[in-house]
């Protein structure tokens, strides 16, 4: 295995233990980014001469690690345009409070990495780093790709519908979006307040749930073996149909799972679960027509057709309208409060199916919406490839608040899958 694809808690292990030095890591990484990035195009902006200068002052739990950061998070020493033309070039007076964060445990930014425009649907130019035809998902896109394509051990992302769970499964990488809340949103361009969610794209688990224990201050990484979890299998019906190769993954996944020990059962949802998907959708509408509403109103020409459309739809949605799909959304999450009384997580499809071709378009979010408006933590690991031999991934689901089991039961999974 090349140096670039070791995961973060290796290298730092080796450092550590003076078989590796200090910046070996860094170095190998930004020589990827060389190969790789004429092709993939995950980063908007990069200075690979800046990075190895912050490396070497830095201190702290992650020193030296190279970190993606998606383009919606404000930086200080790096443009931050939010995928729009109306923000080229602009500088914001001080970083985001998830990047300061990181920063501060030593992580080092070779550069921004690419988001759609303004975290929503328009796509920007980046390609799936497993074959350039394809999209590598959205609205993480530079975050998932770059993660994927061996350039940096992890990186930043945001979800508000399923911007980093699909492309995570899309990119054959492990995402992770905690409960809603768990990592400040401060200095993050804002689309919707009640949904937006800061998240993780790493190698592997324990990677991902490092980096989110440094950004949240909160305890989440699995410590020793964790025992075998209890499975709700939940196909997913209510939303969306998975594609062959999907449904077959899931099925292999949860018979895999069970020989290994864990209690699988197959679940359905409460019944007022049924409207989360247009829920939140409308929710989404909603709330993006008035977090824009400066760029709508005196730069709509330097919008693309998509944004307006949904933003002109939620600027007309009854405010009465809006208020009860918060009301069920809550319903809904108290519901399922019990039913994660009987198992320890739910397993579900991450997407569709694998990253469809194309960059004009970022993907299906429908296995994503309803646990991003209930604000679940979720988790998805890679779980094969599909014929054409693109990444497929599955979504585990956890309570709300409950984080430190779902990463506990997606380690004891992702050890299961690797066996």
């Amino acid at each position: 295995m090349e140096l670039a694809d070791r995961t973060a808690g290796w290298v730092l292990a080796e450092t550590q233990a003076g078989r590796l030095k200090q910046g070996d890591y860094l170095d190998a990484c930004l020589d990827r980014i060389a190969a790789r990035e004429p092709e993939v195009k995950a980063w908007v902006c990069l200075d690979a001469e800046a990075a190895r200068t912050a490396a070497g002052a830095s201190a702290g739990l992650l020193a030296g690690m190279p970190l993606g950061v998606k383009d919606v998070f404000d930086t200080l020493d790096w443009p931050t345009s939010y995928g729009s033309p109306l923000y080229a070039g602009h500088r914001p007076g001080q970083d985001a409070a998830a990047v300061a964060l990181a920063r501060a445990a030593g992580c080092v930014l070779p550069g921004k990495t690419v988001t759609t425009e303004f975290a929503y649907f328009h796509p920007g130019p980046t390609a799936n780093p497993h074959n350039t035809d394809h999209t590598p998902g959205g609205s993480s896109s530079g975050s998932a790709a770059a993660v994927g394509a061996g350039m940096v051990p992890f990186a930043l992302g945001t979800q508000t519908a399923g911007s980093v769970i699909r492309p995570a499964a899309f990119c054959g990488v492990v995402g992770y979006k905690p409960t809603f809340g768990t990592i400040a949103t401060f200095g993050v361009k804002q689309f919707a307040w009640s949904l937006d969610t800061v998240g993780v794209f790493a190698r592997d688990l324990a990677d991902a749930a490092l980096l989110a224990e440094v950004l949240s201050g909160l305890l989440l990484r699995p410590s020793g073996e964790t025992g075998s979890p209890r499975i709700g299998l939940y196909k997913a019906a209510l939303w969306s149909s998975p594609s062959e190769a999907m449904a077959v993954t899931l099925e292999k996944v949860a018979a895999v799972a069970e020989a290994a020990g864990a209690q699988v059962t197959e679940v359905i949802l409460p019944d007022v679960c049924a409207s989360l998907f247009e829920d939140q959708k409308l929710i989404m509408a909603y709330e993006g027509a008035r977090s824009l509403a400066h760029e709508r109103r005196g730069k709509r020409e330097a919008l693309s057709t998509p944004l307006l459309e949904l933003t002109d739809a939620g600027a007309r949605v009854d405010p009465n309208d809006y208020l009860q799909a918060r009301a069920r959304s809550r319903q809904a999450r108290a519901a399922l409060a019990a039913l994660f009384q009987d198992v320890d997580v739910l397993l579900t499809p991450s997407a569709p199916g694998a990253a469809p071709r194309g960059l004009a378009a970022t993907g299906d979010p429908a296995f994503n919406r309803a646990w991003t408006l209930l604000g679940q933590p979720c988790v998805t690991l890679p779980a094969g490839r599909d014929p054409s031999g693109l990444p497929l991934g599955v979504q585990l689901v956890g309570g709300f608040d409950d984080d430190a089991r779902l990463l506990a039961a997606a380690a004891w999974l992702e050890r299961v899958l690797a066996a």
